[in-house]
């Protein structure tokens, strides 16, 4: 059994990790795009023309997936998924791959969701006083802001295992 743990058991860990780095980014996109997409029907529904800036705003917190994906993908090619070099990764090694993606899913998982209601109440402001939408916009970068800290403290611990 501590043989199969031993060249299994690493891989096992660090593809956990980085499958629920992308797992976990892309749930909390899926809800963050959800929330902006309920509240832009609403105003679509009073006025189609707004259409290319609801859809700005719905497709913020979906980047926060396109970063988990990143960071898996990065993750997996660095563990050797992609050329057969992965068999045998210690166990350390496997958990260093899981931590270093730790800080993206934790990250875009909170993050995703709190953008999306940002760009909802932007979605509001874009009703009611169309021209100062883009205020609104500044502020949903601020949480994007996060989201990037988290990808790029990801990406240098997985740096650092490479």
């Amino acid at each position: 059994m501590g043989g199969f743990f031993n060249d299994f058991g690493g891989l096992a860990i660090g593809i956990l990790g980085s499958g629920l780095c992308a797992g976990l980014c892309c749930a909390g996109s899926a809800k963050g795009t959800g929330i902006a997409g309920e509240a832009g029907t609403g105003l679509l529904s009073e006025d189609p023309s707004k259409f290319a800036k609801v859809m700005i705003l719905q497709v913020l917190p979906g980047t926060q997936g396109l970063y988990g994906f990143a960071i898996w993908f990065l993750a997996i090619n660095w563990m050797g998924i992609f050329n057969g070099t992965a068999v045998g990764m210690d166990v350390a090694t496997g958990l260093r791959f899981a931590c270093a993606c730790l800080p993206m899913a934790l990250g875009g998982c909170i993050s995703a969701p709190a953008q999306g209601r940002v760009a909802a109440g932007t979605i509001n402001i874009l009703a009611r006083k169309p021209d100062d939408w883009f205020k609104g916009v500044m502020l949903c970068a601020v949480v994007e802001f996060y989201a990037i800290l988290s990808l790029l403290a990801s990406f240098l611990m997985l740096l650092r295992i490479k």
